[in-house]
């Protein structure tokens, strides 16, 4: 049976995180997002900000032709 290796083999490659996505101004939707966004991340719970921002995002492109 071949000897199996517990390590990698080269190095790992990681990018920045991406640019928040922004909300567009006068849109409802937008703002909703952005303040549940602002209060997870004032509570430290950056996987709901993460989920936002996804929420976020998703909203931009399909309301706003865009994601920012």
């Amino acid at each position: 049976m071949p000897t199996r290796s517990s390590t990698q083999s080269g190095p790992v490659h990681l990018s920045l995180p991406s640019a928040q996505p922004e909300p567009v101004s006068g849109c409802r939707h937008c703002l909703e997002l952005a303040v549940r966004r602002r209060s997870a991340v004032s509570s430290s719970d950056y996987s709901k900000a993460t989920d936002v921002n996804v929420a976020l995002r998703a909203h931009l492109r399909e309301a706003h032709g865009g994601e920012e």
